[in-house]
């Protein structure tokens, strides 16, 4: 359904899963793409230059109108958001994302747009049910009763009603991914931004290059998640865009690992064992998260299945670079 001429708008272009996306389009030989980003150009994780490549402020809704015009399909992953470091402490900040997708879906009505993808987040998910590091794999009813991550989670789920709303009210053909910790190379990796897998690389690479020895572990390690690689989250999310699932679908891993046993991938990969500080009043989240994916493997015959060691790999190797050379984008 994505022609390779289609006109195609990916907002949250400069951050990490966006910037993914839009390299990927270029691969599939996609030629009308506008990226955009709040932040400057110069700080974007990854910059196509092939692309019509646009800084805008997405939370006013005159900005959304300007990028939406001549647009036929919408990929909606623009968001203030970060780690569990960050959304812990920004609650509002992340909530105001909700002025985003509400602009953007009315400017997509309005322009006569095809389809809108809005990128969710297992944040969605009831905190009743990832009390446990020996989580049951979440499958998508679990979302409710609502009892979402405070703040990001709260955003996560509203926006999901609104694009389910506009399907039903206006015809607007809406897609929702509810993404399971998503990882890779060219993301944050420093900075209060990054996410579990990038911040044990980048502390794992700091203790080789320091020779320290040692690493700092939030919370105690025996918390649990899936993590998922970059490529597979891009194509989890084109498959999905051009399927005709119009409920919300898990991408995400199904390989549930603890923290200390993530710890212990990236060691094996840079060849060292480093001693352990766990520090229990740090940020981490619900005790246990799972993806369940017999719904997405029955609606597109598909899921996610990157190794987590195969992915790390070159997270770390990355990481690592970056830190090396004190460059990149944090």
């Amino acid at each position: 359904m994505l022609g390779r001429d289609d006109s195609i708008l990916v907002t949250g272009a400069g951050g990490f899963i966006g910037g993914h996306l839009v390299r990927r389009l270029r691969q599939l030989g996609h030629t009308r793409i506008r990226a955009v980003d709040v932040k400057p150009l110069d700080s974007w994780h990854q910059l196509h230059t092939s692309a019509d490549n646009r800084q805008a402020d997405l939370r006013v809704r005159a900005a959304c109108d300007g990028v939406m015009e001549g647009i036929e399909h919408v990929f909606n992953f623009a968001a203030d958001m970060g780690g569990m470091g960050y959304i812990e402490t920004h609650k509002a900040e992340c909530m105001l994302s909700v002025l985003i997708n509400t602009h953007l879906l009315l400017a997509a009505r309005d322009a006569g747009a095809q389809r809108f993808f809005y990128a969710s987040s297992a944040c969605v998910y009831n905190a009743d049910k990832q009390s446990d590091v020996d989580v049951t794999a979440l499958r998508e009813a679990d979302a409710y009763p609502a009892q979402p991550e405070d703040g990001y989670g709260w955003e996560k789920l509203f926006g999901e009603r609104m694009c389910r709303h506009f399907m039903e009210d206006f015809g607007l053909e809406t897609r929702v991914a509810r993404f399971h910790n998503v990882y890779g190379p060219n993301g944050a990796w420093r900075g209060g931004r990054e996410k579990a897998p990038a911040a044990i690389c980048r502390k794992v690479a700091e203790s080789v290059l320091s020779g320290s020895g040692e690493i700092e572990i939030w919370g105690d390690g025996k918390q649990t998640r899936s993590f998922t690689y970059v490529d597979d989250c891009i194509e989890g999310t084109l498959r999905l865009m051009q399927s005709d699932v119009r409920e919300p679908l898990n991408v995400g891993s199904s390989e549930l690992v603890s923290v200390d046993e993530l710890v212990s991938v990236v060691e094996d990969i840079a060849g060292v064992k480093l001693a352990r500080r766990y520090d229990p009043s740090a940020p981490q989240g619900v005790r246990g998260r799972n993806s369940d994916n017999a719904l997405i493997s029955e609606k597109l015959g598909w899921e996610p299945s990157t190794p987590l060691a195969t992915g790390m790999a070159v997270t770390y190797d990355w990481v690592r670079a970056q830190l090396s050379r004190g460059g990149g984008v944090a």
